[in-house]
């Protein structure tokens, strides 16, 4: 089986000691491609790094994390916007909104989500959306902004079963998959049961987020195989079957 962890930030620093042991153990269980996101302007050297390093198997975003908006939002944006002529990138990501800790710049992230999805129509890639506590005001701005060159995958999906049937009614718009379908308590699977597997791709968002039976430790991509077990029995499908469908849906997304 061959699996694309469609989300992973394996160029933190948590990473810094066993990094090529830990690249090592994702080739080893059929994890070969890894998309890596960006978070802000201090991330961008050591992602690059990381996929000339390993060029056949990861493959760089640009965008800044809707966490990593602060007054110097504009600046670190234009600053990025430049590293789209320069390297290749996949998409614009990671982008979004998080009202889950801090909504001081919450006007700020509107802005800087805007900007960015600008870019993805111009660039013609599709873009990596993180939502915490901000579905609704994401549905707002992609209701005023899509069009058919707009496509992109709400990254570590935790929605309940209105907001993914939301996602659904976007045609080039996916589902992200990864640790917290395996957390009993978030009742993902039940969510999850109900959404077409040609919507679906896989992820770890490694270090974060790590599966049962790793919670509570650092998370890295030769994990994702307990998420994608977790999600292969919810639609009552073979393991192999779905690292054939979520791979094909991450290879028409990102254009792999």
């Amino acid at each position: 089986m061959k699996w694309i962890d469609t989300h992973t930030h394996l160029y933190s620093e948590q990473f810094d000691d066993d990094r090529d042991e830990m690249m090592q153990r994702a080739f080893r269980d059929g994890v070969e491609t890894l998309l890596l996101p960006n978070i802000d302007k201090d991330s961008i050297r050591p992602m690059l790094d990381l996929a000339q390093k390993y060029p056949t198997q990861c493959h760089p975003m640009m965008g800044l994390h809707p966490g990593s908006v602060r007054a110097d939002w504009a600046e670190q944006l234009s600053l990025m916007k430049a590293y789209f002529s320069s390297h290749k990138m996949i998409a614009v990501g990671e982008i979004g909104m998080d009202l889950y800790w801090d909504k001081t710049f919450i006007e700020e992230q509107k802005k800087a989500f805007r900007q960015q999805i600008d870019w993805a129509k111009e660039l013609q890639l599709p873009i990596v959306i993180h939502a915490r506590d901000a579905f609704d005001e994401i549905f707002e701005i992609i209701d005023d902004t899509i069009d058919d060159r707009l496509s992109g995958v709400f990254h570590c999906f935790t929605g309940n079963r209105e907001q993914a049937n939301k996602v659904l009614t976007y045609p080039n718009f996916f589902i992200g998959i990864g640790g917290v379908i395996t957390y009993k308590k978030a009742a993902l699977d039940e969510v999850l049961v109900n959404v077409p597997l040609d919507k679906m791709m896989m992820e770890t968002d490694s270090p974060y987020l790590p599966p049962v039976p790793y919670r509570g430790k650092r998370n890295e991509s030769s994990y994702l195989v307990y998420s994608a077990q977790k999600l292969a029995d919810t639609h009552q499908i073979k393991l192999s079957e779905l690292a054939e469908i979520t791979s094909s849906n991450a290879k028409k997304l990102f254009k792999i």
